[in-house]
């Protein structure tokens, strides 16, 4: 099974493939030119392998800069420290294994939660 993390701590799945149809799941190798055949997908699922694999983070960004207005999913081995970073590339939630839940319980997530608070190009508009 797997875990669904949003702001709010971990939540239920309460992705409905019967009303909503299918995930279109995009992986690491997605080639980003395209990404234009995607946007009118009401959710997309971007698979990650590993954590330390950022292309996740890219075609998330380049997603949303194209116009995506849906429903964006990270899944696969995202840890609590990139939580911010997810919220920052366009993902609405992360799809953790049930196996990093336990090892990185809800709380490290939560202390992230804030992800805008923490945005240092926030702070720096802020002071200019």
């Amino acid at each position: 099974m797997s875990v669904i993390v949003q702001d709010s701590g971990f939540v239920a799945d309460d992705f409905d493939e019967t009303v909503n149809g299918d995930w279109c799941v995009l992986t690491a190798e997605t080639d980003v030119t395209t990404l234009e055949q995607y946007l009118g997908e009401p959710a997309i699922r971007v698979d990650f392998v590993s954590f330390s694999d950022g292309r996740g983070f890219t075609l998330a960004r380049l997603l949303r800069l194209a116009g995506f207005a849906g429903r964006l999913r990270a899944c696969g081995p995202v840890i609590a420290d990139q939580y911010a970073m997810a919220r920052r590339a366009g993902f609405d939630e992360v799809e953790i294994p049930d196996d990093l839940a336990a090892r990185q319980p809800e709380a490290q997530w939560l202390a992230r939660a804030d992800w805008r608070a923490h945005d240092y190009q926030t702070r720096l508009r802020k002071t200019a």
